[in-house]
């Protein structure tokens, strides 16, 4: 098997915890009791398996990678994270919702359009609310 990536050790990394914690659900929802059923279901989140080729492999880290960023992963909805921010750090900044940052975290033009578009949203509910 090919060397894993950095982001793909990670994801395994992952996958084993929520395993060793008793989290790991297979698709039809029961708990994975099995280690070589998890190493299985590591390396195909990881898009890290031998048995898939290279487009599909890549499609299922790339949806991996979504559900991490969107906090959707069972290790992040037990431990109440709801996203992971840049670096694959825990978000604990301002900008990301964290309360003990001491600076703002750099966001890109499109993180700032829609920041304000929503804070937008949210001082015309409150008007409408008085």
């Amino acid at each position: 098997m090919a060397r894993e990536s950095m982001s793909q050790r990670k994801t395994t990394g992952r996958v084993m915890h929520e395993f060793a914690h008793g989290e790991l659900k297979s698709g039809r929802g029961g708990k994975v009791k099995s280690r070589r059923q998890a190493i299985a279901i590591a390396l195909k989140e990881a898009g890290a398996s031998r048995y898939a080729g290279r487009g599909k492999n890549k499609r299922n880290l790339a949806r991996t990678k979504r559900k991490e960023a969107e906090g959707r992963t069972y290790q992040q909805e037990r431990e109440g994270k709801s996203r992971v921010g840049a670096r694959g750090r825990r978000a604990s900044s301002r900008a990301m919702g964290g309360k003990n940052a001491k600076t703002a975290t750099y966001r890109t033009p499109r993180q700032r359009r829609a920041a304000s578009q929503t804070a937008r949203k949210l001082a015309t509910r409150r008007r409408r609310a008085k």
